[in-house]
């Protein structure tokens, strides 16, 4: 609470910027405008409730919830770098550490073989699309020299179209857009609150919002609008179907968040930034609390198939909050999900009738799924389930309060105030948007509460062989694996082949080789060398030998010629020591006569 506080302070206190420079022209750079402060807020806003249920369910009904909530922390530290940069590198580091996060999050049951798989193949998929965010990032170097978002208009030549076709590659990859789209359920392997934060404000949300980021500087690229609008429509209309032809409930709102994030790259297509950025705000809210009621509907309920779970009305503030979730969800005036929506339909209309018309059905496809939803999970119950505590069911009410506050949208000004806020674009609305969009969505629940009484919601709508091909996803995954996985792992087999048969078969034999080399010039070093060791060792005993002869013939013979010449002088001194005084006398006498001898002979 005490960040959302501080970035709170944030967002109403300026546009505080920040910078780490790593050389010349490489720099990372904060700045906390516009949508960048919005969502800097809404991030930890929406973690804050998620956590919330955390801690209200006693770990999420999952293992090893300290875990679990630690990367959830660090998710939403990642979200906060990726919303708050203002350069192409910055963005990059975020974007990563982001799916590295999310990958940890929906593997969380690493254990779970399935799990794990399906973790990969989220990972995976939206790495591809990474690819783009690089080229775009090169493409920005390379014309102008400068990654900063800033310095983007500045591409010179077909290096703006480069960029521009990167950055919505690697959206459409983050925000589950066509082709991308079916990695949403592989991501419904993960736990509740990583559905619930992933799908809201943070992992699919941030293709839409670099988008809404980005799209101004994209301005003078002519096909950029178009395509952008073109594929969130696509997927719009696309997602809509699956999700009516789902009987998962975790799988319909994955669906549905395809689709919302569709309606979201009309208006920026359109753009209109200003009502992209609204419907990323009351997107995130609504579908927070619908994943969130989901998790509790599991737990209530032991299940999460639309063609059995019922849990009716006796626990009211979950039905309550499961109301107010899939009406945001359809558009029903006055909540919040509403107003952004008829922007979206307002920014279309102006830029094609046949762009607003497609809007408008994409509109009456959320309210077909959306009712149903509401129907099949609200229905009497043939035993009463068991009750959500007051701690698990806190969190979603206060996010269905969000919801309807947000309902404020439809006061007067509050399209100024958007502006103001987002730094976006609204476009003026016809006024015959509103009434189309209110006629749509009566017809929409005219439809499901017929096929209700028919009884007929879970697999009605659709025939069943078009409800089969279409919970799978129109077969994207199978084409997906018949185009691009087969063959990649096709190539890696035959590469790793080669690497056995050729390269490490080289290796080997070079191995080979030195090893037989290395023996052979061991041997000969040892005879060689062993042969001057012998030779110095006989020459030095051979000296030694005869160091003992010369000692013992001749120092040996000399020391006893002394000492036997020693003795004999010693014998005959002794016999001058007869005792007769005479004889000392002459002895005095003959010494004097040397002395005086020497002493003459000295002088001449």
């Amino acid at each position: 609470m005490a960040a959302l506080a501080a970035w709170a302070a944030l967002a109403v206190a300026g546009e505080p910027h920040a910078g780490l420079s790593w050389g010349p022209r490489l720099s990372l750079t904060l700045e906390a405008t516009g949508l960048a402060r919005v969502m800097a807020v809404l991030v930890p806003l929406v973690a804050a409730a998620v956590l919330a249920w955390v801690a209200g369910t006693g770990g999420g009904h999952e293992p090893r919830p300290a875990r679990l909530v630690g990367v959830l922390v660090a998710f939403v530290a990642a979200m906060e770098l990726l919303v708050l940069a203002s350069d192409l590198l910055t963005l990059l580091a975020g974007w990563e550490l982001v799916a590295v996060c999310s990958w940890v999050l929906i593997g969380h049951r690493y254990d779970d073989a399935d799990r794990a798989r399906s973790a990969r193949h989220a990972y995976l998929t939206t790495r591809v699309g990474d690819v783009g965010l690089f080229v775009a990032a090169g493409a920005a170097l390379a014309s102008t020299g400068a990654l900063s978002y800033a310095a983007l208009p500045g591409a010179s030549g077909g290096w703006l179209g480069v960029a521009a076709a990167g950055v919505l590659v690697a959206a459409a990859a983050k925000s589950a857009q066509l082709p991308f789209s079916p990695w949403l359920f592989a991501a419904m392997a993960g736990p509740t609150p990583v559905s619930a934060l992933l799908h809201s404000a943070t992992m699919v949300a941030v293709g839409a919002y670099v988008l809404t980021r980005l799209a101004p500087a994209f301005g003078e690229v002519a096909w950029f609008g178009p395509a952008v609008a073109g594929l969130g429509l696509a997927t719009a209309l696309a997602a809509g179907v699956v999700a009516l032809a789902s009987v998962d409930l975790k799988r319909a709102l994955a669906a549905s968040t395809s689709a919302q994030y569709g309606l979201i790259l009309v208006a920026i297509g359109a753009g209109a930034t200003g009502a992209a950025a609204a419907h990323l705000v009351t997107h995130a809210i609504f579908k927070a609390l619908l994943f969130l009621a989901a998790g509790t509907i599991a737990h209530v309920t032991g299940g999460l198939d639309l063609r059995r779970i019922r849990v009716g009305t006796s626990a009211r503030p979950l039905a309550g909050a499961i109301l107010v979730g899939v009406a945001a969800l359809a558009a029903v005036p006055p909540l919040g999900g509403a107003w952004s929506k008829e922007e979206i339909l307002a920014s279309a209309g102006h830029a094609s009738p046949w762009l607003a018309a497609g809007v408008v059905v994409a509109g009456a496809l959320s309210a077909l799924y959306a009712a149903r939803l509401a129907l099949l999970v609200l229905r009497p119950p043939h035993t009463p389930p068991a009750l959500p505590g007051a701690a698990e069911m806190g969190p979603l009410v206060a996010l269905a309060a969000a919801s309807v506050l947000l309902g404020g949208l439809w006061l007067p000004g509050a399209g100024r105030l958007v502006r103001d806020v987002s730094g976006g674009v609204l476009t003026e609305g016809a006024a015959w948007e509103l009434p189309v969009s209110v006629g749509a969505l009566a017809l929409a629940l005219m439809a499901v509460s017929r096929l209700a009484r028919r009884d007929r919601l879970a697999t009605g709508l659709l025939p069943q062989r078009v409800q089969d091909v279409a919970a799978d996803w129109f077969r994207l995954p199978a084409l997906g694996r018949w185009a691009v996985v087969s063959p990649v792992m096709g190539l890696s087999r035959l590469a790793a082949r080669l690497d056995d048969a050729v390269i490490d078969a080289g290796v080997r034999l070079a191995a080979t080789v030195a090893a037989g080399a290395s023996r052979l010039l061991s041997g000969v070093a040892e005879l060689n060398l062993d042969r001057v060791v012998g030779a110095i060792a006989g020459g030095s005993l051979r000296i030694a030998g005869a160091a003992r002869a010369g000692d013992e013939q001749g120092v040996d013979r000399a020391v006893e010629g002394v000492a036997t010449g020693t003795s004999a002088l010693g014998s005959r001194s002794r016999r001058l020591q007869s005792g007769f005084a005479h004889h000392y006398y002459l002895i005095v006498a003959g010494g004097l006569l040397a002395v005086l001898a020497v002493a003459i002979l000295g002088r001449t």
